[in-house]
Order: structure tokens, then C-alpha cells, then sequence
């Protein structure tokens, strides 16, 4: 039933255009949980068929997550602190554990970020933390950008090459996650062992 619903959301969303890929994007970005490859793979198949062109795409879908981003990361830099300062005692997060997540972020945000960015089940949640920690806003907005490009140009490819087949796009959707996250991980270690080589300096 949720699948049938989120289909009917996309055709609905897909009359309007460009403007509809952006409105969708925006709230798979934001905390509003939504797969962002019901609507990028369709965009892609629309772009192999010369209905849809693949920049105006990616330009609509990063404008889109950006937005939504924006939206968690000034939602946690107005109020979330107030409320983890208040509330946090219940969820096992004092002010000195705040301070450390801060402390993090300011040093290792970038990386935070561009990683989480492309994990599924993370990527919409990334936003919050570094709005927390008052992370600088164009460090933010680059690995932000750069991370949810990467994944948009995957799906849109997906779309392009093989949207008409969706068993056979669910496959390689999962094959491409587990590469993307091995890749992440090997990109994690390196970071931490340079970071190690540094300190050792």
C-alpha cells in the first residue's frame, strides 16, 4: 500500500515537471522519510524516452535536497540544542556529551557528512547533527552538495539504462549500495589513518 501510494505521489508530482522533482527531493532531504529512487530512477527512464532532460534533472534534484537539508540543519542549530540541553538527561546525553559531539563535528564534519550522505537510512538524518554542532554552513552546503550529487547521478543512470525494468533495477540498486558502501568504508579508514598519521606527527 505505502509503494502504491508513493507511485500515485511521483505521477502526480511528475505533471509538474522539474518543479515536481525538486518538491520531492525537498522532502526526501528533510525528516520526512520518502526513497528518493521512486523518484530519480522514473526521472531517468523519462530522459532515455527525451521527455525529461538529465541536467535539468540532477539541477532540480540537488536544489531539492539541498533545500530539505537546509530545513533539518536550521530546525537543529534554532532548537535542537535547547531541547537536548533540556531533555537530553533522558536520552542519556548530558552537556558534556553535547560538547563532544560538537567538538567532532567541528573537526571531522566534512568527511560526517559526505559519508552520511550517500548511506541509506542516514542521508536525510546527516543534516541534523551538523546543525547541532553549528557546523560552518559552506563546509556544509559543498560535502552536502557533492555527496547527495553522487548518489542523484547514480539513480538518474539507473533510470536512464534500465527504468523500464524494475525487478532488474531493484538488483542493481542493491549492488550499487553495497559497493557505495564499501567504498565508503575504505574512504572512513583512510580518513582515520591519515588523521592517526597526523596526530603522530
Amino acid at each position: 500500500m505505502v509503494k502504491e501510494l508513493a507511485a500515485d505521489l511521483v505521477d502526480l508530482i511528475f505533471e509538474w515537471g522539474y518543479l515536481g522533482i525538486f518538491l520531492l527531493m525537498m522532502i526526501e532531504s528533510s525528516f520526512i522519510p520518502f526513497p528518493s529512487e521512486i523518484v530519480l530512477v522514473p526521472a531517468g527512464y523519462l530522459a532515455s524516452k527525451g521527455e525529461m532532460g538529465i541536467m535539468m534533472i540532477m539541477i532540480s534534484s540537488l536544489a531539492g535536497s539541498m533545500a530539505g537539508a537546509f530545513v533539518n540543519y536550521y530546525l537543529a542549530l534554532l532548537l535542537g540544542k535547547k531541547i537536548l540541553c533540556k531533555y537530553g538527561k533522558y536520552f542519556f546525553m548530558n552537556e558534556s556529551t553535547i560538547e563532544q559531539m560538537d567538538n567532532y563535528f567541528a573537526k571531522h564534519g566534512h568527511i560526517s557528512t559526505f559519508i552520511g550522505r550517500l548511506i541509506p537510512g542516514i542521508r536525510q538524518l546527516i543534516s541534523i547533527p551538523a546543525g547541532l554542532a553549528h557546523m560552518n554552513l559552506i563546509t556544509f552546503s559543498i560535502y552536502t552538495a557533492l555527496g547527495a550529487s553522487i548518489w542523484a547521478f547514480i539513480l538518474v543512470m539507473l533510470g536512464y539504462m534500465i527504468g523500464e525494468n524494475q525487478e532488474l533495477v531493484e538488483n542493481y540498486l542493491n549492488q550499487i549500495t553495497i559497493i557505495v558502501i564499501f567504498a565508503l568504508v575504505l574512504l572512513a579508514s583512510w580518513y582515520i589513518y591519515r588523521q592517526k598519521k597526523r596526530k603522530a606527527k
